[in-house]
């Protein structure tokens, strides 16, 4: 607890036992005391008034002066309906009346509401602070051969910085020396470390576990990946959701309203009838009950527990609005590349010509891509395994659109497309597996082809599978072939696929879809390049791959996934939905028992002691509901 909510405990408690004390004081008579204002006003027929009703004087003042100091303060600002006018009237009304433990007990109550309030909303706060705990302090960089502890905004692009062993890394950047595993639970919520050695890229906000590494730096830290991170999550409650918006709008109008309400019901009755102190007393209930407590702190509590729910999971959201939207959603559009596949190319499949061995084909197609950095290329290479003998390669030529000519251990290599093999007159084999095939050719004799195909993430069945047991739609934009396309699309079991997309007709494929869908329901987009910010912002949530996905995805993007796994999509959506249904939860609990105990309250069968049940204890049980928020999904793992 924090001093000032440990300073509201020792009030309360001093108020309880003061309250207790002055209950038990026994009625003695003071002969010629003058009566209280309520024996004026009201006509009360007493002859003396009981010794113990000044005692209430001093509880009540130890715990409800601030609200008393509150509610004046407010009244000179201009703020005259607020929940501290409401308490300030129904408790000194009661004083007057004569109800002297019933005020102080309503004032007693209604604090202990607001401490455990605001320990709710501190422990929520707390739980993504030590989440979010990923902004570095320092970071050491090399200068002039000196190790030197500077704050990381002043470290430049391209600088060299030292990491330790269990010390946070402090910007982006590339390993340059060392190797050690980086513990990504801050950024990606993933308890797995991840191995990195030279050449690897640092994220900022990781830890490093085990090695001394060195690396450069490739952003500056206000554009680093924690920057950004940070960033999003404080900025995050500033997009309040419908919901929210709907709560701050009602309490605005609802406030004064009950107020002129509980006015007349103390004025009009009491003409009628004459009875002023009975419906005064009424009155004065009616305004405890209608403080609007449990809506106001619990419906932002549950979606800043949302948010901080999926924060722990490695999801971003941007704020409560996205959440209010994710769980309506009834359409997903996924792009393929890096986002439900890993965007590497692999070897898939070797299909060597009769006769020929299948390691002499990958020797002959890697060694005639020896001196080439498309990817293609590298995966070749890397299938091969270790490094040839560059001496083997000589005469390269690029062939655009086709392929490669080369010379191997002397021989003429071809290696490329099948429009390669028909220029060159060289008979080769169809082959109608999906992924990018490249023929190979030796001294005019054809070898057999190689097929190299995107590997698709282990998770992206589960997620999908997933999705569409929840009721969604799935649906692939790609730029890549037709084949490919629904070779992947098929291997998934999405719905739609459209392929051979640019990015200007991924955003006319979005529109229709988003033409296609229900009136209520929410399309979202999944992407990761800079050629999905487009479809990104035009689609109802979009939603970006954090790890590998491009800044500007990032930018555009409402929602982000920081370790590109597609399966915390249902995650996300569970915890909205989850979010959502506390929410209304919230609401119609809230209402429903302000709407009993207002009745209640007019028609004289409440208390005050029930009008603190129907405010605190409402607000209580509410925000109790609301703090589950913060218990993380379950993501689902690979089939």
């Amino acid at each position: 607890m924090t001093r000032k909510q440990k300073n509201m405990l020792v009030r309360i408690i001093v108020a309880a036992v003061l309250l207790i004390a002055a209950s038990l004081m026994p009625d003695i008579p003071v002969p010629g005391y003058i009566p209280p204002l309520s024996e004026i006003v009201l006509g009360g027929p007493y002859a003396y008034v009981l010794a113990r009703w000044p005692l209430y004087l001093i509880p009540y003042c130890v715990i409800g002066w601030d609200i008393l100091w509150k509610a004046v303060r407010n009244i000179g600002h201009g703020q005259v309906f607020d929940e501290n006018f409401l308490m300030c009237v129904a408790t000194v009304g009661a004083l007057v009346l004569g109800e002297h433990s019933e005020a102080v007990g309503v004032m007693l109550f209604y604090q202990v509401g607001e401490l455990f309030q605001s320990y709710a909303v501190g422990k929520s706060r707390r739980s993504i602070a030590q989440l979010m705990d990923i902004r570095p302090d320092v970071a050491n960089v090399e200068r002039d051969g000196q190790i030197l502890e500077v704050d990381p905004d002043e470290v430049a692009v391209g600088e060299v910085i030292v990491i330790r062993p269990g010390e946070k890394i402090p910007l982006d950047g590339v390993v340059l020396e060392g190797t050690s595993s980086l513990d990504t639970a801050a950024l990606t919520g993933e308890s797995a470390p991840r191995d990195v050695g030279v050449d690897g890229e640092l994220l900022s906000g990781c830890v490093n576990i085990t090695g001394l590494l060195k690396a450069r730096t490739t952003r500056e830290f206000g554009q680093s990946t924690v920057a950004k991170i940070l960033d999003l999550v404080e900025n995050a409650s500033s997009k309040k959701a419908k919901a929210e918006n709907f709560i701050t709008r009602f309490a605005r109008y609802y406030t004064p309203a009950v107020v002129f309400a509980a006015l007349a019901l103390a004025i009009i009755p009491s003409l009628v009838t004459g009875e002023w102190s009975v419906w005064v007393h009424r009155a004065l209930t009616f305004l405890v009950i209608s403080c609007p407590c449990a809506l106001v702190i619990s419906i932002p509590l549950s979606f800043f527990g949302g948010i901080g729910g999926a924060s722990a999971q490695g999801i971003l959201v941007k704020g409560g609005n996205y959440l209010e939207l994710l769980a309506k959603t009834e359409t997903v559009v996924f792009d393929k590349t890096g986002t439900l596949t890993r965007g590497v190319f692999e070897l898939a499949s070797l299909n060597p010509a009769p006769g020929v061995d299948e390691r002499e084909l990958l020797e002959t197609a890697a060694l005639a891509e020896r001196h080439s950095g498309h990817p293609i290329a590298q995966s070749l290479r890397r299938a091969l395994g270790g490094e040839a003998d560059p001496d083997r390669v000589t005469d390269v030529q690029e062939i655009p659109g086709h392929g490669i000519s080369a010379l191997v251990d002397g021989k003429h290599v071809l290696a490329g497309n099948e429009k390669l093999m028909k220029r060159e007159g060289i008979k080769h084999l169809p082959c109608s597996q999906a992924g990018t095939v490249v023929h190979v050719a030796r001294e005019g004799k054809y070898l057999g082809c190689a097929v190299i195909s995107d590997q698709i993430k282990p998770t992206a069945p589960a997620a999908v599978k997933a999705l569409k047991q929840r009721g969604i739609r799935t649906v692939m934009l790609t730029g890549d072939s037709e084949t490919v396309g629904k070779a992947v699309a098929d291997q998934l079991g999405l719905d739609e696929v459209h392929a051979q997309l640019l990015p200007a007709d991924k955003v006319s494929r979005l529109e229709d879809l988003l033409g296609r869908k229900s009136e209520k329901g929410v399309l979202a987009y999944v992407g990761d390049g800079v050629n999905d910010a487009p479809v990104l912002s035009r689609a109802d949530v979009g939603i970006a791959m954090g790890a590998m996905g491009s800044d500007a995805a990032i930018e555009a993007a409402d929602v982000v996934l920081m370790d590109d796994d597609p399966a915390k999509l249902t995650a996300a959506m569970d915890t909205a939905r989850k979010c959502m249904r506390i929410v209304k939860q919230n609401i119609v609990f809230a209402l429903s028992v302000k709407a009993l105990f207002l009745i209640l309250g007019a028609l004289g069968k409440t208390t005050m002691w029930g009008a603190v049940f129907s405010d605190v204890g409402v607000a209580v049980i509410a925000i109790l509901n609301a703090t589950r928020m913060l218990k993380a999904e379950e993501v689902p793992g690979p089939l």
